[in-house]
């Protein structure tokens, strides 16, 4: 049995990603990001399954700093839908609930709900660890918003889901491995890479142009800071294509000629939209 480890509690929707894409697979929860990519170094899990980005909050900023300098390779994507749950001590009817705790995310996520049913809010760490509490406090009078695997895993009731205000609510994963994918090209293969662009005039324009007159397909560009440097700017890139592709040999070596670090993190499948199920939308 494989390893895949995941940041948060059992019940945690990085939990639920890993059961959806390794339904046969151990899930090893952390407690941090670090510790995630960590279990996967040192050989306490095979695979680490990290969210890089949600379609409601942008990027999942620590990630992008993490991931370059851990030597790990992505080996595929997951797109996860969020469901968001209202969980609830056995027993429990709706109209007993006064207050609602969990991530403070989730319940920004789902404040109509919330207002509707007029809901106190208590801001938690996480959302499985509320759904943990609540079981163990027992009071009727408190629920938790967190995933349908939680309130298995906890013993809660489902008291209602989808709750969330927006229907489209989706956080993309990437599947990390110590060993890059042995991937021949082919339509639907992604490449995922890091570059810093010399500090010269239009860089990151020229750097770019060769993705353009190659007609390579770039479905992201993200800048951060490196080391608190206001000048060392690094990017997180994801095209469409191989790097063994004629287009993008063409467009990498015009980008290596205005960059002074370029750094591969994966070349892996592209994956479409799933829900908590691991069903495709």
């Amino acid at each position: 049995m494989l390893k895949v480890a995941f940041q948060g509690e059992k019940g945690a929707f990085g939990h639920a990603a890993v059961n959806a894409v390794f339904p046969d697979e151990e899930a090893v929860p952390c407690v941090t990001f670090e510790n995630t990519i960590a279990a996967v170094q040192n050989g306490d899990a095979d695979y680490a399954m990290v969210p890089v980005e949600n379609s409601l909050y942008g990027r999942i900023t620590d990630i992008h700093h993490i991931l370059p300098e851990s030597g790990l390779k992505i080996i595929g994507e997951y797109y996860h839908r969020v469901n968001m749950c209202l969980l609830g001590i056995k027993g429990t009817k709706i109209d007993e609930i006064e207050e609602v705790q969990s991530l403070s995310v989730a319940l920004g996520q789902c404040r109509k709900f919330i207002r509707d049913h007029n809901l106190t809010a208590i801001n938690s760490v996480d959302t499985a660890g509320s759904a943990r509490e609540v079981a163990e406090l027992g009071d009727k009078r408190r629920a938790a918003i967190a995933s349908r695997l939680a309130g298995e895993i906890y013993g809660l009731d489902l008291l209602a889901e989808d709750i969330e205000d927006e229907d489209h609510n989706t956080t993309r994963f990437l599947i990390m491995s110590r060993e890059m994918l042995d991937i021949k090209p082919a339509p639907d293969v992604k490449t995922t890479f890091v570059f810093r662009v010399r500090n010269v005039p239009a860089a990151l324009y020229k750097a770019m142009g060769g993705f353009a007159t190659n007609g390579i397909n770039m479905t992201k560009l993200e800048s951060y800071m490196v080391d608190g440097n206001f000048t060392a700017t690094q990017f997180y890139a994801d095209i469409e294509g191989h790097p063994d592709d004629r287009g993008v040999q063409f467009a990498m070596e015009e980008l290596e000629f205005f960059t002074d670090y370029i750094n591969i993190l994966g070349v892996y499948p592209s994956k479409k939209s799933y829900d908590e199920g691991g069903n495709e939308k």
